[in-house]
């Protein structure tokens, strides 16, 4: 349950310069690894192992905390204690890139993000070339379509098992949850503000049967760090909120329940003399058609000039402050684990990550320039997320 295993050398702090980026251990140590895990103790096909050594188990509950990078909650200990009582050595990556949408299709299909193909928060559709938000999904595409793989929820369901997903009820059928999450009964709740609604739903959903499986999110910890910083007193008062919610969830669950609770990545805050916009600079929007990804993980769509030429721009102008990479050099390094033919094309002809406290802005979402906090590169701090193993 550690990142022993990534291919190099993790970053210690995301400004510790061109070290080489965390490139996940896909089959062991990643986001795509939990439900797997999970599904061996539930008897689903297909789930031959558990390759994170999980408490075996007939109940879990798996409650994913959208921004709580590893150091994020390591560095802020006291406003989290009992998390970080529970914390131990316990630690998976996130996929490539660290960021919601990448990261919840990879917990959902139990499969790296080469194979689900939900690139980023936003990417080029090699179909159509309309640059989809996931997120959003403003966009005819069926996501089922778009995302066909079986989710560990269909497959767990499938076998047997009560299957179970507590959340808002504006998340029931959004494209994103028909894309990555599909498949569990929808236990919908009004309002984040009614912790003892919620924690009530939790506890009765996993225990409607002898197998089951809940799934819970929570996301203001990630609002608060991208409104005002991770840094923030703003974010800390949300993690003890977290916390304390979690606690009581604990609690609440029957005793032959495992909790388990990770993120989705982790973050950095960005000051404003470290964003760079691709439009002012002539050496980076050269030959680029399309940007898309997000500030700290572009990818650049290059339709009529070499991206060989493109990437050797943007290394030149970046030096050291990002990892930049042609698509065939990232796949053939492994950053997103074994790329599908149909997915190929979804991702940038360059695709650049900064190595540091840096951003990579465009004016074309305009809504990235508000943000402080911000992730998807490959740094130990956007990179590393816990894994709590809570038994009663």
């Amino acid at each position: 349950m550690t990142v022993d295993g990534a291919a190099t050398t993790p970053v210690t702090r995301p400004d510790a310069g061109p070290v080489g980026p965390l490139v996940p251990a896909y089959g062991r140590s990643t986001l795509a690894d939990l439900l797997p895990s999970v599904g061996h103790h539930l008897g689903v096909p297909g789930c031959d192992a558990d390759v994170l050594g999980l408490p075996a188990a007939q109940r879990y509950v798996v409650f994913l905390v959208d921004g709580l990078g590893r150091a994020l909650l390591e560095g802020a200990a006291a406003y989290a204690p009992w998390l970080t009582s529970h914390l131990g050595e316990g630690s998976l990556t996130s996929g490539v890139p660290a960021t919601t949408v990448t990261s919840l299709t990879s917990l959902g299909t139990g499969l790296p993000p080469g194979q689900h193909g939900l690139v980023g928060i936003t990417s080029r559709v090699p179909t159509t070339g309309e640059v989809l938000n996931a997120l959003t999904w403003e966009s005819d595409l069926v996501p089922e379509a778009y995302q066909p793989q079986p989710t560990m929820f269909e497959r767990a369901a499938a076998a047997g098992v009560r299957v179970s997903s507590v959340a808002l009820q504006r998340f029931a059928r959004t494209g994103l949850t028909q894309a990555a999450l599909r498949g569990p009964t929808f236990v919908p709740f009004p309002s984040e503000k009614d912790v003892q609604l919620r924690t009530d739903l939790v506890a009765d959903a996993a225990a409607r049967g002898q197998r089951t499986l809940v799934y819970g999110y929570e996301r203001e910890l990630d609002h608060a760090g991208h409104a005002k910083g991770c840094g923030s007193a703003e974010w800390r008062e949300r993690l003890t909120r977290v916390d304390s919610m979690l606690a009581r969830l604990r609690d609440a669950l029957p005793s032959d329940v495992v909790l388990l609770v990770t993120g989705d990545h982790g973050m950095v805050d960005v000051a404003p003399d470290r964003r760079m916009v691709i439009e002012d600079e002539p050496e980076l929007a050269a030959g680029v058609t399309v940007v898309a990804g997000e500030a700290r993980f572009r990818h650049l769509y290059v339709d009529r000039d070499d991206p060989r030429s493109v990437a050797r721009r943007w290394s030149d102008r970046l030096g050291g402050r990002a990892w930049v990479r042609t698509r065939d050099e990232a796949v053939d390094e492994g950053w997103f684990g074994p790329v599908a033919d149909e997915v190929l094309q979804r991702y940038g002809d360059v695709v650049a990550a900064p190595t540091g406290e840096w951003a990579f802005m465009t004016r074309t979402f305009p809504q990235e320039m508000e943000l402080v906090g911000m992730h998807a590169s490959l740094t130990a701090a956007e990179m590393v997320v816990p894994l709590v193993v809570a038994t009663a």
